[in-house]
């Protein structure tokens, strides 16, 4: 595997999810193919909860791509069909964290994502 810019962002946030957060990566899935309208589709990092279930979906960008809205669109649409609880938006250098409100269609940004103990 070559080591892009943005392979180096998801290495790092692994380290971190590992780390920091303390999730076992054993419940950690790096490129998991995913298809969306007849599109396949690879997401950069999924956290699984103890049944199973996505948690946490990361997109990493390179540190020279800049966060904007069509960002947050793609995990967006990854997570129409995924479900997941949080979402974790990165280019290495601004970090983005949400979680899901299902109930009214849309995210709500926090501070960070929280620790595992699921």
């Amino acid at each position: 595997m070559v080591l892009t810019p943005e392979e180096w962002v998801r290495q790092h946030i692994i380290h971190f999810l590992i780390e920091e957060k303390k999730y076992p990566i054993s419940l950690i899935s790096v490129e998991k193919k995913l298809t969306i309208n007849n599109l396949t589709k690879r997401t950069d990092i999924l956290v699984f909860n103890k049944v199973g279930l996505i948690e946490i979906i990361v997109e990493c960008k390179a540190p020279t791509v800049s966060i904007n809205q069509d960002t947050f669109d793609q995990i967006a649409r990854y997570n129409l069909k995924l479900k997941s609880n949080y979402l974790f938006v990165t280019n290495g250098l601004t970090h983005f964290y949400c979680s899901m409100d299902f109930k009214n269609e849309q995210y709500v940004f926090l501070d960070n994502i929280p620790n595992y103990n699921f």
